[in-house]
């Protein structure tokens, strides 16, 4: 039989801390670390997905692969931030300029090579698990839907993750022994 209290469910918060160097939350207690900011509102949540590649190792003596080895693996977080901000276009473009003037605020993105890595954190609503996402940046097309209401503007973003040195790409921390 399996236990309801290891459900997880909602759509968590997103946080983002702009510099590599800021702490990670080394438990589920303490508030996040200084450095850590809310990403707001989303469209539909977020999705995390690891796709590990695989490729088989064959010798021609044999029919089946004799052993089956990682080639790759590909994280990442992704999510459509639904409040159209300087602040979250300069999340999503990976950097950038923001100018306050009277009456307005200009957002200009970064030049093509400047763009900046990022981490990216979540929370489960129950704070049962949270996950550090250590090296980041946005690679996908940035979309931004223009519709009739009640739809709304988004900003969708991909993050890709990479291997910060003598570190994994990410880290889960999970509540014990619940989550165990």
């Amino acid at each position: 039989m399996g236990n309801p209290l290891t459900l997880a469910i909602g759509p968590g918060i997103l946080k983002l801390a702009a510099s590599l160097a800021t702490p990670e939350p080394t438990d589920l207690a303490a508030a996040w670390p200084a450095g850590w900011l809310d990403l707001g509102y989303t469209d539909n949540g977020s999705e995390i997905s690891i796709e590990t590649k695989f490729e088989d190792v064959l010798v021609e003596e044999e029919l089946d692969p004799v052993a089956i080895l990682a080639t790759g693996r590909n994280p990442m977080v992704s999510f459509a931030l639904a409040e159209i901000t300087a602040t979250n276009l300069k999340r999503v473009f990976n950097g950038g300029t923001i100018t306050a003037a009277s009456g307005c605020v200009y957002y200009d993105p970064p030049a093509l090579g400047t763009e900046a890595y990022c981490m990216l954190g979540w929370e489960s609503n129950d704070v049962q698990e949270r996950w550090i996402f250590r090296k980041a940046i946005q690679t996908d097309a940035v979309k931004i839907p223009r519709r009739k209401a009640p739809a709304k503007a988004t900003l969708p973003a991909a993050f890709r993750l990479v291997k910060p040195p003598s570190l994994q790409p990410f880290r889960a921390i999970m509540a014990s022994p619940a989550r165990a």
